[in-house]
């Protein structure tokens, strides 16, 4: 199915390829041979810069069959000649790959320089907003100090200013609930409050009781009952039984009498 192939793909399970045992004749030189520091994932498959190691080795191959015998004086010249002008070929070369690999190893250290630039800002950045944070809450306390201090010394001078000339005394809650003339019952109009101000608010503000026309009205409307009293006297308690025996509830009273008289 779709899912195995996914899973177990040709990539993931290819090995080296293989390479049989070979046998060189005497005399022959295979060009493979020259490429026998290539390996599987270490220059092969060959790219760009493969082939052109590839090229250089049939020039030299191709120079070195070109190279003159050295059985004369003139063929000894020439061919040192050609030595010295390979020589400087391959000098061009090398000089020209390390000034690749010096670019290349420049290039690598302007990436590394520019993260690590980027990462100290960062850092720099951060450490930054934490002082700030820091100076603010710093800040934020003294602030909120200085405050407590103000409203600490403000109730101070309140307080000294209540008892300018005498000394300070606490607040006797006893003494002034059990003094009808301290400012609980009576405060002072000095202090905001004004007693007077509402005292006719319930008042009964009535025709029949602020008026005489209204009182004779209301005295026509009630009955004559009402102003006809009947009081009747009590009658006394009798203290003596008919024996002439004063009884007990009476006896204070006949003492009385007699101090009296």
């Amino acid at each position: 199915t779709l899912g195995t192939q996914t899973d177990y793909r040709d990539g993931e399970a290819q090995t080296d390829p293989y390479s049989p045992e070979y046998i060189v004749p005497s005399g022959s030189v295979p060009e493979i041979l020259t490429l026998a520091t290539l390996t599987w994932g270490r220059g092969l498959p060959a790219g760009q810069a493969e082939m052109e190691i590839i090229d250089r080795i049939r020039e030299k191959c191709a120079w070195e069959a070109a190279l003159p015998p050295m059985d004369s004086p003139s063929n000894i010249a020439k061919r040192l000649k050609m030595m010295e002008a390979m020589e400087r070929k391959e000098w061009a070369y090398r000089e020209e790959e390390i000034d690749k690999l010096q670019k290349v190893q420049l290039e690598v250290f302007k990436k590394l320089l520019q993260r690590r630039e980027e990462n100290q800002n960062e850092l720099d950045a951060t450490c930054v907003y934490n002082q700030w944070q820091n100076h603010q809450k710093a800040k934020e306390e003294k602030m909120r100090k200085i405050q407590h201090d103000c409203a600490l010394m403000l109730r101070k001078l309140i307080a000294k200013r209540k008892n300018l000339m005498g000394k300070l005394e606490r607040r006797d809650i006893i003494k002034e609930y059990n003094d009808f003339s301290s400012p609980t019952y009576a405060p002072l109009s000095r202090i905001g409050f004004f007693p007077d101000n509402n005292s006719n608010y319930d008042a009964v503000k009535n025709f029949y009781l602020n008026t005489f026309a209204g009182l004779c009205e209301l005295e026509k409307s009630v009955q004559d009952s009402v102003f006809q009293l009947k009081i009747k006297a009590p009658k006394p308690k009798c203290t003596i039984t008919k024996t002439g025996y004063i009884k007990k509830s009476g006896k204070l009273d006949a003492v009385l009498a007699q101090v009296h008289q």
